[in-house]
């Protein structure tokens, strides 16, 4: 029985071998008879006998104190005496961790300190600390007190920002006395606005003559409070209407270029996000279709300009091939004639008269 809970119940046990009729007695730290064989000399009802016989003394002890700690002493009574020693340690476990905060609510980017506290353990306590998944690493102080019992605190430190707000930090105590005891606070942490400009209206771009209408969104902890527009190094235009976080101006036009502003702000900071306006002319969308039109209008011509070329090099070549074969026909039985029709008259072509030769020459 080397050690036994606070409050729980212990058992103590004598085991004689071959015992020869032997009185076998137990006493408590102080040297006082607890039992003798199965007599209980001591009046502490707490002290109940389990189980007597000639080879084992066995008592319970109920309601453990610290009082109870010590050595106790199985004595035979033979000669000389044997005694055999057992040590009785008591585990106090704390009592449940308190932890605290330097401040309820930090603003991002600043640190906080937080405090927990185990009261009244024995041996003392171990504590971690968990921020989430993360673990932080505290410092930690023991205090003895007056009663043999411990007081451990840790304390940990760290800097927060917006994303730490609502993570929970755990505070656990470990003891082998205790099981699944802590203490859990979750952050509170300020952080300024964060904010972003949606357009609700045109959907495409702006063109002069159209309608524009901007939604500034804002989210921060506490809530924004305040939601300014302005126009960078200008004024806004004077008919532009403001309402709450929306910015609403009518028939655009190219003066109206510029950077909108949304700015933002509560009791953390303030933010701010930009939209750039830029008018476009209203005939923008209607010259594209028109330089796709003459593209195509250039390809078709450069297509058939192509063609055309083509079937004159094709015309070309075909008459330049006949040519040459008339002449050739001219040509045969020229070199043998006398004179100009007895050539004609011997050229191939079948023909029996002379004017049809000189016709068919011409």
């Amino acid at each position: 029985f080397p050690s036994s809970f606070f409050g729980e119940m212990a058992t103590i046990s004598c085991r004689v071998k071959n015992n020869d009729d032997s009185v076998i007695q137990l006493l408590n730290p102080n040297r006082q008879t607890i039992y003798f064989k199965n007599f209980r000399p001591l009046k502490d009802s707490r002290f109940q006998l389990v189980n007597f016989s000639d080879n084992e003394l066995r008592v319970s002890l109920s309601n453990v104190s610290l009082s109870d700690e010590g050595r106790y002493v199985c004595q035979l009574y033979t000669d000389p005496p044997q005694e055999a020693y057992a040590d009785i340690t008591v585990l106090v476990p704390p009592g449940s961790p308190i932890i605290e905060s330097r401040e309820d609510v930090v603003s991002e980017g600043n640190e906080t300190e937080l405090t927990c506290t185990a009261i009244g353990s024995k041996p003392a306590a171990s504590i971690r600390w968990m921020k989430g998944e993360e673990e932080l690493t505290g410092e930690t102080t023991v205090e003895e007190t007056y009663d043999r019992m411990f007081t451990v605190s840790s304390r940990v430190r760290f800097s927060v920002t917006k994303e730490d707000d609502g993570v929970p930090v755990d505070c656990i105590i470990d003891h082998p006395a205790a099981k699944d005891l802590l203490a859990q606070r979750n952050l509170e942490v300020q952080y300024k606005p964060e904010v972003k400009i949606v357009v609700t209206y045109p959907e495409g771009l702006p063109r002069e003559g159209d309608n524009l209408d901007l939604t500034c969104i804002a989210e921060g902890k506490p809530h924004p409070h305040q939601i300014n527009w302005l126009r960078v190094d200008e004024d806004v235009p004077p008919h532009a209407v403001v309402t709450g976080s929306d910015l609403y101006i009518e028939n655009l036009n190219k003066s109206y270029n510029g950077t909108y502003r949304c700015v933002a702000s509560n009791a953390v900071g303030e933010a701010y996000d930009d939209y750039i306006l830029y008018v476009y002319d209203s005939r923008a969308g209607e010259g594209a279709p028109q330089k796709i039109d003459h593209a195509v209008i250039g390809g078709v011509v450069a297509v058939v300009m192509f063609a055309i070329l083509c079937a004159l090099i094709v015309l070309g070549r075909y008459f330049a091939r006949h040519k040459g074969t008339y002449f050739t026909h001219e040509a045969k039985g020229a070199d043998d004639a006398a004179d100009a029709d007895t050539a004609i008259i011997n050229a191939e072509g079948g023909h029996n008269n002379t004017d049809e030769k000189k016709e068919y020459y011409i």
